[in-house]
């Protein structure tokens, strides 16, 4: 059996464009979480899927093998909790701003290939950040109230 191979001429890398295309879709139903778990506050439930995405990334520096990577993305990852956790009973706006740095990390990530084997999660994950971090923006100029 031969290995697949590519329809891209050799050294072209392929498009991320499926992979923000992606990432605009899985945000928009990422910013309809509160619809979802409707029994609790939209804080609640937006902070449990910035807390959730950060974690992602120690996955993939698992497997970069790398301890100095782990090391850091962990360390990056508990400081998306922490935030995410004040959102709950704070202000919105940090669940807004965890999001967008989040996706700022995301940005970085693609740009430097930090942690290996990355190249399609980065800008997936920015686009899903970013709408979500959107969405969340739009939800306090209208007024929405995040807590009960």
């Amino acid at each position: 059996m031969t290995a697949a191979r590519s329809h891209l001429p050799r050294g072209e890398k392929p498009s991320i464009r499926a992979a923000i295309t992606w990432g605009v879709v899985v945000g928009a139903i990422q910013a309809a979480t509160p619809l979802a778990f409707w029994w609790l506050d939209p804080a609640t439930g937006y902070a449990l899927g910035l807390a959730a995405i950060a974690f992602v990334y120690i996955g993939f520096a698992v497997a970069d093998g790398r301890w100095s990577v782990v090391a850091v993305e962990c360390s990056v990852a508990m400081t998306f909790v922490v935030v995410a956790a004040a959102g709950v009973t704070g202000s919105a706006w940090l669940l807004a701003l965890g999001f967008a740095a989040h996706g700022l990390k995301d940005a970085w990530q693609q740009r430097r290939q930090y942690v290996s084997g990355t190249r399609w999660w980065p800008p997936f994950c920015a686009a899903v950040d970013w709408v979500v971090a959107l969405v969340i923006v739009i939800e306090i100029v209208a007024g929405i109230h995040f807590q009960q």
